[in-house]
């Protein structure tokens, strides 16, 4: 049997570690952030790395869909998707027959981490709204209410938050290859990772947990407060 599963997180959120996880299991195969290059040119974002972005990928979601549900590269396909590169009103229907599930982080955390990488940050940046979008969306069109891991419960306890995502995407836990994984780039990395991977890359597992409580000021802690009702949303459904 083979096995498509969509992760669906912002950024910031130790996304790019959980693909780790993933990849790191001899069943299975991952794609980084498929439809970036989707993303910049129907927005016009200026990222870091936009021209070697959009160089990497196809720029048409039609191409990346194709990718993505043809044929298998290997019995577990992890597709690591950012919520804020599908932008509304894109065709989702798609998504039918994957496997879903939704990782999620406190706002605070996630716009403290983003302001180290960039220079300024709003809603749309973090994707957090598109998220709890995204996952009514995704209920209604699969039928399924996709499982919610917090990232916090992650660091927390790598092994026992794996195991019951594992178990909610009806896969077998393999054990200690998701918790720990060789240091260093992968060829599956984007080519955005020499911006935003650095920490991943020195990484042989998931950090510890950070503080409890992240300190902001200003328009910052103005969305953080805006963001926090949709995280707390999708924090109902945690495992």
């Amino acid at each position: 049997m083979t096995i498509r599963i969509a992760m669906w997180s912002g950024p910031r959120n130790i996304s790019t570690a959980m693909m780790r996880a993933w990849e790191n299991r001899p069943d299975c195969a991952v794609i980084d952030e498929p439809f970036y290059a989707c993303y910049l040119t129907e927005s016009g974002a200026q990222h870091p790395c936009r021209e070697a972005v959009l160089a990497s990928q196809p720029t048409r979601r039609e191409q990346v869909v194709a990718g993505l549900i043809g044929d298998m590269p290997a019995p577990i396909y992890y597709q690591k998707h950012m919520t804020h590169h599908m932008l509304e009103g894109c065709d989702m229907g798609w998504v039918r027959g994957l496997r879903h599930a939704f990782l999620i982080r406190d706002p605070a955390a996630v716009i403290a981490s983003y302001l180290k990488k960039m220079p300024s940050v709003c809603a749309d940046d973090i994707g957090i709204t598109r998220q709890w979008q995204l996952f009514q969306q995704i209920t209604e069109i699969t039928g399924t209410t996709p499982p919610v891991i917090d990232s916090a419960a992650v660091l927390g306890d790598p092994a026992g938050a794996l195991e019951k995502l594992c178990d909610a995407l009806e896969v077998d836990y393999s054990g200690e290859a998701m918790t720990c994984w060789p240091a260093g780039p992968r060829t599956s990395d984007g080519v955005w990772a020499d911006h935003w991977y650095a920490s991943v890359r020195a990484s042989s597992g998931f950090a510890p947990p950070g503080p409890d409580a992240v300190s902001l000021e200003g328009e910052a802690a103005d969305l953080a407060d805006q963001m926090a009702p949709y995280y707390q949303s999708l924090r109902q459904h945690q495992l």
